[in-house]
């Protein structure tokens, strides 16, 4: 396990190419417990977090997702598991909060040896009729909205090197 929570975050990188095993148990509730430490509009925990290893419902979700996006390729890698981030539609802030569970989730994963990669769309393919039966079939309540998604499992190859920061990213006024 990684601890060194600076170099967590700057070795961090999208994974495209995921192993066919599943993640076990005990890493996934610990990446999900970690999204539920995300912080909130008012603390007031709004979002949902569904982790799905159906390989009937992974295949699906990665059917509705390359719909909207026009493909017929899987818009989640092939991963193991999908982690779904949902938000009330008319909350405070639902896409800064559910944006802050995702980044917990991916980083509590990369402390644990597993690679993720953030997925879109998932505004789009839970709006729709397909989508909203899921939701009501998993037991959330109406009037949520599909943040985005994480991708994870464990990492098929290397990750790149990153990129190097641009210059100017940041700016210390005092």
């Amino acid at each position: 396990m990684n601890t060194d929570f600076i170099d967590i975050i700057k070795t961090r990188r999208s994974c495209r190419r995921y192993k066919p095993d599943q993640i076990d148990d005990r890493a996934l509730q610990a990446v999900l417990e970690a999204g539920t430490y995300a912080p909130t509009s008012k603390g007031q925990q709004s979002p949902f977090i569904v982790a799905v290893q159906d390989p009937a419902l992974l295949k699906r979700l990665a059917r509705m997702n390359a719909d909207v996006m026009g493909t017929d390729t899987n818009p989640y890698y092939d991963a193991p598991t999908y982690i779904f981030v949902f938000a009330p539609a008319d909350g405070r802030n639902p896409v800064q909060d559910g944006s802050c569970v995702m980044q917990n989730l991916m980083l509590a994963a990369h402390a644990l040896g597993l690679a993720t990669c953030w997925i879109n769309r998932e505004r789009e393919m839970f709006a729709t009729d397909e989508g909203q039966a899921l939701m009501r079939q998993w037991g959330l309540p109406d009037g949520l909205m599909g943040i985005a998604a994480v991708a994870i499992g464990y990492a098929d190859g290397a990750p790149d090197a990153p990129k190097p920061r641009k210059d100017g990213y940041y700016r210390i006024i005092r």
